[in-house]
């Protein structure tokens, strides 16, 4: 047996094949509706791999995967995984030009697709020649298109497809496809071997101890432990956050929870009801409406199994950490740093903040770089790149161009150089300033957006805050603020705004303009959309010249 994704949960499996591994709860107040022990999930990723196999797929082809949160996505991970095929995640937020864009730049052959999205898939399908093959989850809308190609219903597939194994050998150089981005540029698929995402992106079957040394260890670390863990990823599948979330759950044994959508208190409900231990989520995005009902309507809500928080992909605000900690003091809130392109860089230390910036405690294999001076290394207190070395990607995929600028090697180790501009200090603590592609130059001064909205967000009327450079005259750019209230506030204004970012930023940093929105858009995980952002901040000036 090699690192092989599939290979490695079908040992699970066969260790504690009647242990529950997949728990499906939307149902009001947190009734599950579906229950899977890890024997009837590799049953039923078995059934739906033979039907894949019978359609002509195999070693190599690209699967989208166009699904809400539940059973199925992660039915059909495994699916791709047991054949060899490669799974794709699909941003179901997509509109039918950009499904067509990503349906091509990932040389999809074919999809598994929710029915309320089969108008968008019908509507693409005609300019996607490669995609040959459908299996669509549940039923359309009425009137709804049929696509061109006539879809299979999963249960069908299911029903035609054995619950046996029988397959042939696998590699740990197989393949599995994250697609990232779309908020700041075209989306970018970027390609992990099995072992490469096993080791950055699970932990090498021990996130928090010593990673296996052979693949048949992780069997047996499950056999000589226990269950009681329940892993809850509560952001999209789709992202790489959730999926390596209910990764690392299965591969080491324990129970996942999930819900189609994130729905914050019905989140809380299914805490209680399946004693959930470990949450994953996306930033203040995620966190404050679990914040707001549990110190609101969901008041006395029994969150004592809680054991960890974990957000990665965008940052903790100082407000939202201490009201969590006030009515959670017993879990840990980690605020995780990491990427599609690098799996775990580290955790953010006990003083990160808008004081000191985001902090980050990296593991072994993070480093700050200097691109023009051949990735070396900065000294303390120089700006550099993140990059990581050892079990990174492959590159992007279809983008040669992009996968020679991000991808490199030094002293025999493979590199991925990140976007987020650091430094770090003598003791080896790294500081994130901001992704590169977002930093505002205001008259030869940068400035880091992240910076600015960790201080907007220590307002205790802001529940939320995006922050873009828009032109300016005579500094180039100037910082400009995207701000969401909470619905109680009193009435704010940018003196007010300006005045309290001033005791945390040096003064050209401070937002010289805000508009006032009632959502802040973000991606379903909470990730930033910053083109959005931008694009209010500057009609918002424009409409004011006018």
């Amino acid at each position: 047996m090699e690192y092989n994704l599939a290979d490695l949960f079908e040992s699970i499996a066969d260790t504690v094949p009647d242990r529950e591994a997949l728990v499906h709860a939307d149902r009001p107040g947190g009734g599950a509706e579906r229950r899977l022990t890890y024997a009837e999930l590799d049953r039923a990723a078995n059934r739906l791999a033979h039907h894949l196999e019978d359609q002509g797929i195999g070693p190599g082809d690209h699967v989208g995967l166009h699904l809400y949160n539940g059973v199925a996505y992660l039915q059909a991970v495994y699916a791709c995984l047991k054949i060899r095929a490669v799974p794709v995640n699909v941003n179901y937020r997509y509109v039918e030009e950009e499904l067509v864009y990503l349906y091509r730049d990932a040389d999809l052959v074919a999809l598994v697709f929710d029915a309320e999205f089969t108008e968008r898939v019908a509507g693409a399908l005609p300019r996607t020649p490669k995609l040959r093959h459908l299996v669509r989850v549940g039923t359309p809308p009425a009137g709804a298109p049929e696509p061109r190609i006539a879809p299979v219903p999963l249960a069908a597939a299911e029903a035609a497809g054995s619950p046996a194994r029988g397959f042939g050998p696998r590699s740990a150089d197989d393949r599995i496809v994250l697609y990232t981005g779309g908020t700041t540029g075209m989306p970018k698929g970027v390609v992990w071997r099995h072992e490469d995402l096993f080791f950055s992106g699970m932990g090498g079957g021990a996130p928090t101890g010593a990673p296996v040394t052979s693949p048949g260890e992780l069997a047996e670390r499950v056999a000589a432990g226990g269950e009681g863990l329940v892993f809850f990823p509560t952001p999209p599948l789709m992202h790489g956050t959730s999926l390596l979330t209910a990764f690392i759950a299965l591969h080491f044994g324990q129970k996942v929870v999930l819900h189609r959508k994130f729905a914050p208190e019905e989140v809380l409900h299914t805490v209680e009801r399946e004693r959930v231990t470990c949450i994953s989520l996306v930033g203040d995005a995620m966190l404050r409406p679990l914040v707001d009902a549990l110190a609101g309507p969901l008041k006395g809500t029994d969150c004592s199994s809680l054991l960890s928080v974990s957000s990665s992909g965008a940052i903790l605000s100082d407000t939202v950490r201490a009201q969590f900690a006030a009515l959670v003091p017993h879990a840990l809130l980690l605020n995780n740093f990491g990427s599609s392109e690098s799996g775990f860089n580290g955790t953010a230390t006990d003083d990160s903040g808008p004081e000191k910036g985001f902090r980050l405690h990296v593991n072994s294999r993070t480093a700050v770089v200097d691109p023009a001076a051949g990735h070396r290394p900065v000294a303390a207190g120089e700006v550099g790149r993140l990059a990581l070395r050892g079990h990174v990607p492959l590159g992007y995929h279809n983008d040669p161009a992009k996968t020679a600028e991000t991808f490199f090697e030094a002293d025999g180790d493979r590199w991925v150089l990140l976007g987020d501009m650091a430094t770090v200090d003598a003791q080896g603590v790294v500081t994130v300033l901001g992704r590169g592609s977002q930093c505002i130059n205001s008259g030869g001064e940068k400035i880091y957006p992240e910076e600015v909205e960790q201080a907007l967000k220590a307002h205790p009327d802001v529940y939320d805050a995006l922050v873009a450079g828009v032109p300016d005259d005579r500094w180039g750019s100037r910082v400009a603020a995207v701000v969401q209230l909470r619905a109680e506030s009193g009435p704010l204004d940018l003196a007010a705004l300006q005045s309290h970012c001033r005791t945390r930023l040096a003064g050209y940093k401070i937002p010289r303009s805000v508009v006032f929105t009632d959502r802040i858009r973000r991606s379903p995980s909470g990730k930033a959309d910053y083109r959005w952002a931008k694009a209010v901040a500057a009609g918002a000036e424009g409409a004011a010249a006018g």
